[in-house]
C-alpha cells in the first residue's frame, strides 16, 4: 500500500533560551514545608522533591539525553491539522509484524524506549524470536505532537484512534497491524479495534481499560470486590483524576509556569504506580524521570495532555455495550493500581485469548520490565498468527499454564 502522506525525519532540538529559562526558574524555586517530616502519604515527599530539583538544576544534562533520544529513528507527518511525532524502527528480517505502541499520562513515547530494540530484534534477540516494525507516536496533546488546531477541540479517545489509524495506513502504508497500549493507550487501542477491525490484527494491553462494565448486580463476587477495591484506591489516591476530569485548566496554569510544581505532580504518579514505591529509583532513574518531565516542560503540553480526562468524562468514548472482538492479549503487572482483575471482568468487553500475570512490575510495566513486556507481546502475536500455539487459547501466570 503506497503512502498518501509523507513523513519527514525529526530530531529533537530544544532552543537554548528555553533551557536557560528552565534553569533560572529552578534556581528561583520557592519551597515551603508545612510539616518537618517527609514521606509520600500527602503527596510528593518533600525531601525527595528537594533532591530531585537540585539534581535537575545542577546535574541533569538535557543535551546528553537529547543526543540519546535522537539515536532513535523519529519522524513527523502532517495528517490533517495534526503534526504527528512518532518513532518508527524497522524489525530485522523480511516478515516483521507492524505494531503500534500507545502510551498514556503522565508518561510519553519514552514508556517503550527500552522495549523497542527487544521488539525489532536488534537487542540480542534469537533468530527465531518474533520481530516487529515498531511505531511509537506522541499522542495528540502530548510531547512533540502537541496541540492540534483548532485548539478548542481537545482530542478524544475516538478521534485519537482515528488519527493513529491514518498514521499506520496512510503515512506508513500498513494495511494491517497489531496495536498495544496501557493507561490511555489501552483505551485508544480498544477504540482502534472497534472502529477499524479490518486493520487491527490483534490488541495487546497492560490493563483492561476504561470500560463501563454495566450493572453491578450482574457481576460476580470477585468482580464486585475488584471494583470496590478500585473505588477505594481512587478515594485514597485519585486526586489527580478528580482534578483532571473537572478543573484541568486551574491546575495546568500553575504546572505550566512552575517546573517544581510540574515535577512534583508527575513524580508523585511515578512513585504511586512504581513496582516498588519504597525504592523508586530501582524502577526509574532521576535521569529517566527528568527526561520525561523536561519533555512536558519544553513542549508546554501539560494542559493538553490532561484535558482529555475532562473530555472523556463528559462524553466517554468506550461504553458498556462496546466489545472488542479482535484477539486480545493481556500482560498484567501486580503493582498496577489494585492488582490483577478477574479475567471474567476483562471478558465482558474484550475477546481475551491470552492472559499473563507478571511476577513483578507496576503501571509502567513496559518501562520497568521491557524484556518481560516484549517477550509477552511476541508470545501473544505468535499465538494469534499460529492458532496451533496453546498461547492463543490458554492463560498464563508467570509463564506457567493456569
Amino acid at each position: 500500500m503506497a503512502s498518501a502522506v509523507l513523513a519527514q525525519p525529526f530530531r529533537i532540538g530544544v532552543l537554548e533560551p528555553v533551557l536557560e529559562d528552565l534553569r533560572a526558574r529552578l534556581r528561583r524555586a520557592r519551597r515551603q514545608r508545612v510539616v518537618k517530616q517527609g514521606g509520600w502519604d500527602a503527596g510528593t515527599d518533600p525531601d525527595y522533591l528537594d533532591e530531585l530539583i537540585r539534581y535537575w538544576r545542577d546535574d541533569f544534562d538535557w543535551r546528553a539525553r537529547e543526543r540519546e533520544l535522537n539515536q532513535i529513528a523519529q519522524f513527523s507527518a502532517s495528517i490533517g491539522a495534526a503534526n504527528v511525532h512518532f518513532v518508527h524502527e524497522a524489525g530485522l528480517g523480511a516478515h516483521s509484524t507492524p505494531v503500534l505502541l500507545l502510551h498514556g499520562w503522565p508518561d510519553s513515547f519514552l514508556r517503550y524506549r527500552k522495549a523497542i530494540p527487544r521488539l525489532t530484534g536488534t537487542h540480542d534477540a534469537a533468530p527465531e524470536d518474533h520481530a516487529f516494525d515498531v511505531v511509537v507516536p506522541s499522542l495528540p496533546g502530548f510531547a512533540f505532537t502537541g496541540l492540534i488546531p483548532p485548539f478548542d477541540a481537545v482530542p478524544s479517545i475516538k478521534s485519537s484512534a482515528q488519527l493513529m489509524h491514518r498514521l499506520m495506513t496512510e503515512v506508513l502504508g500498513y494495511e494491517k497491524f497489531v496495536v498495544a497500549g496501557g493507561d490511555g493507550g489501552s483505551a485508544i487501542a480498544q477504540s482502534l479495534a472497534l472502529q477499524f477491525p479490518d486493520s487491527v490484527i490483534a490488541v495487546h494491553l497492560t490493563d483492561i481499560g476504561w470500560h463501563n462494565n454495566g450493572d453491578a448486580s450482574t457481576q460476580t463476587h470477585a468482580e464486585r470486590k475488584y471494583s470496590a477495591d478500585a473505588q477505594q484506591r481512587f478515594m485514597e489516591d485519585g486526586a489527580y483524576i478528580a482534578v483532571h476530569a473537572s478543573q484541568p485548566r486551574a491546575l495546568a496554569a500553575s504546572l505550566n509556569d512552575s517546573p517544581t510544581g510540574l515535577a512534583s505532580w508527575i513524580v508523585d504518579r511515578f512513585h504511586s504506580w512504581a513496582d516498588s514505591p519504597r525504592h523508586l529509583e530501582r524502577s526509574f532513574s532521576k535521569d529517566e524521570m527528568l527526561t520525561n518531565i523536561t519533555i512536558y516542560w519544553v513542549t508546554q503540553t501539560i494542559e493538553s495532555s490532561i484535558y482529555g480526562y475532562l473530555a472523556e468524562t463528559r462524553q466517554p468514548s468506550l461504553g458498556a455495550g462496546d466489545y472488542v472482538d479482535r484477539p486480545v492479549g493481556l500482560a498484567l503487572f501486580p503493582q498496577d493500581l489494585v492488582g490483577f482483575p478477574p479475567r471474567s471482568l476483562a471478558e465482558r468487553s474484550l475477546n481475551v485469548v491470552h492472559w499473563t500475570e507478571m511476577p513483578d512490575g507496576g503501571h509502567f510495566g513496559a518501562w520497568e520490565y521491557p524484556e518481560d513486556f516484549a517477550a509477552d507481546l511476541r508470545k501473544f502475536v505468535a499465538g494469534v498468527q499460529d492458532p496451533s500455539n496453546p498461547g492463543a487459547q490458554h492463560g498464563y501466570r508467570a509463564d506457567k499454564a493456569v
